[in-house]
Order: C-alpha cells, then sequence, then structure tokens
C-alpha cells in the first residue's frame, strides 16, 4: 500500500492537481504511521519515534525526485538519488542495530529495486507513459521481498510474540490478502485513467490488471483444480466488466447506466456465493456475497470521487483496498479448514 499510495500522491503531483497531491500524501502518511505501530509494537515507542522520522524523510526525498521530474532538473533528480542512498544506510543502521538476524547492508541492499522502482514509477508518470499500472505493480510487488525477511527475522529474535514461525497456511492467506489488494488498487488505477479520458493508459491498466486475476485464478486453481479456476476466471472477469460500464456510465452522468452496472454486480455477488459456497461447505451460503458489498460500494464510491475531481478519492482507494483482508481472510480460513492436508 505504501508504494500505491506514494504513486498516487506523486501522480498527483505531476497532473498538477495540488489538493490531490494533498490529499494522497495525507492517505500516504496513514500508511506510514501504521507501519510505525507495527514496528512499535515489537520495538517499543522510541524505535516507532525513530522509524517515522526515517521513513518520513525517506517520502521526502521521493518527493523531491518528483519536483526534480516535473522541472526537467536533472540535478535535483541527482539529489534526491544521493539523499535515499544515505536513507537506505541510516535505516539499515536502525534495522540491523534493533535485530541481530540482520546482517549490516542487508536491509540496505533489500531497499534498492524499492527506490529504483519508484523513481521509475515517477519517470514514467511524468513521461505519461501509459504503462505506468505495470511499473507500480512491479515495484508494489518487491514490498514482499522486503517485508518477508523482515517479519522473518523479527519472528526469529521474538519467537515468545511469534510462536508458529512461517506455515502454508500463513502463506496462501498473505497471497490472498495481497492479490485482493492489489486488485482494487489497480482498478483504481484503470478507472482514474478512463476518467481522464486516456484511453491508452486505460487499455494498459486494464491489461495489468488482467494478470493479477490470472494469479488469482491461480491460487484458486492450486486448491479447487483447473475446472474452478477456469469458473473463477469467467466470474471475476465479468465482475470487473460490470466495473468499466459504472465507470462509463457515471463519465457520462449517465445514472440510468450506473443502476444497471450496480443491478449486474448484484446478480455477480450471488453468482460468485454460489460458486465459493458449492466448492466449500465451510462458507455458507449468502456469506461470500454479504462480504462482497463493501467491495462493489466502496470501489463505486471512489469511482464517483475520482469523477467530481474529489481529493478525498485517495482515501476510498485505501478503504476499499484495506476491506479486501475482510474477504480474504474469511475464505482462506475456510479452504485452509477444508484441506488440513494442503495446509
Amino acid at each position: 500500500d505504501h508504494v500505491y499510495n506514494a504513486s498516487q500522491a506523486t501522480g498527483a503531483a505531476l497532473l498538477g492537481d495540488t489538493a490531490g497531491f494533498t490529499a494522497a500524501a495525507a492517505t500516504l502518511d496513514k500508511n506510514t504511521v501504521g507501519l510505525g505501530n507495527a514496528i512499535g509494537s515489537v520495538y517499543g515507542d522510541p524505535a516507532k519515534t525513530t522509524f517515522l522520522e526515517l521513513w518520513r524523510k525517506h517520502i521526502g526525498f521521493f518527493v523531491d525526485y518528483t519536483q526534480g521530474a516535473a522541472a526537467k532538473d536533472q540535478a535535483k533528480k541527482d539529489k534526491a538519488k544521493a539523499d535515499l542512498d544515505g536513507y537506505r544506510k541510516d535505516f539499515d543502521a536502525f534495522l540491523s542495530g534493533a535485530n541481530p538476524n540482520l546482517p549490516k547492508g542487508a536491509v540496505a541492499e533489500l531497499l534498492i529495486p524499492h527506490v529504483t522502482g519508484l523513481f521509475a514509477v515517477i519517470d514514467a508518470q511524468a513521461a505519461k507513459d501509459p504503462m505506468v499500472a505495470e511499473k507500480i505493480k512491479i515495484v508494489a510487488s518487491h514490498s514482499q521481498k522486503i517485508a518477508d525477511p523482515l517479519s522473518g527475522a523479527i519472528a526469529k529474535q521474538f519467537p515468545d510474540k511469534f510462536p508458529a514461525g512461517a506455515t502454508k497456511a500463513a502463506d496462501f492467506r498473505t497471497a490472498l490478502n495481497l492479490l485482493l489488494d492489489e486488485h482494487v488498487q489497480i482498478t483504481g488505477i484503470a478507472t482514474g485513467a478512463a476518467l481522464r479520458g486516456d484511453d491508452a493508459a486505460f487499455k494498459a491498466g486494464a491489461a495489468t490488471l488482467d494478470t493479477n486475476t490470472v494469479a488469482l485464478g491461480d491460487a484458486i486453481g492450486s486448491v479447487y483444480g483447473d475446472a474452478a479456476k477456469t469458473t473463477f476466471l469467467e466470474l471475476w472477469r465479468k465482475h470487473i466488466g460490470f466495473f468499466v460500464n459504472y465507470t462509463v456510465a457515471t463519465s457520462k452522468g449517465d445514472k440510468a447506466g450506473q443502476d444497471k452496472a450496480v443491478a449486474d454486480l448484484d446478480g455477480y455477488r450471488k453468482d460468485f456465493d454460489a460458486f465459493l459456497s458449492g466448492a466449500n461447505p465451510n462458507l455458507p451460503k449468502g456469506a461470500v456475497g454479504e462480504l462482497l458489498v463493501p467491495h462493489v460500494t466502496g470501489i463505486a464510491a471512489f469511482v464517483n470521487a475520482q469523477n467530481a475531481k474529489d481529493p478525498t478519492q485517495y482515501d476510498k482507494i485505501e478503504t476499499a483496498a484495506s476491506h479486501s483482508q475482510k474477504i480474504s481472510d474469511p475464505l482462506a480460513e475456510a479452504i485452509v479448514k477444508q484441506f488440513p492436508g494442503k495446509f
């Protein structure tokens, strides 16, 4: 979410949307506080304070890089790069000093693709490259390559706090969480491009979104087989089409078209519910359909905000994305319970 929130802020800045940048930056800072709370829950309040200072500083360096990109000021971009190299070393010292399972230099090395990846995103945004959604997705997905080693080192350091260690069940739950969160974030990029009238960026964003759909299908297929994967892909792509219909209707001020898309999405919720409850006895009929209500209403809310150029759109996207966990956690739990031999 840090990567998606950051790219929303830099994207708004490069579009000259000052109010949007301010709002997106505020949403990004909520993510920062969430990360700080996670660090503080393990290492205490002084460590949380240090983390927040370091993390906010590195976000400021990305803002500097964005300003350099907007002004075509290579010297400012180079200064931001140098500052971020310094940040990587400071952050590495902070974490390796707190955790003996993190060798000095390891965290700094993990952060290189994060830093260079976000530079590539900002440059793509400044150049109005339609492939920006794919670049953001790549950088966001790299976050797991940072988070997994960090969480593993912390769990090893505090076995009393984290007695279970890594499990297949935890991996599956995490994968579903990440994929459903990604689904919402990329949907927001695609609908935003559509509502700006950027057809090339919308098509590229939709293609990136479909790679996420296929990954979700692979997760379902890994448990229920290829036939279930095929059914999932058909249903999931259909519901994305209904969101596209909602977005088109919204851009035209077509209330009837919006209502039709919502009705279609209600039908999809029932069909998807029947698919999953039919496959898993631990999912009562109607439960999944109910879980999907905030997903549908949340995406509709941010599409409306995007169309109105309402700066609260960034908070609305984040709210819809965070709700993904309320869908994926019960699904993962039900699947793990159904297949104890796999997990």
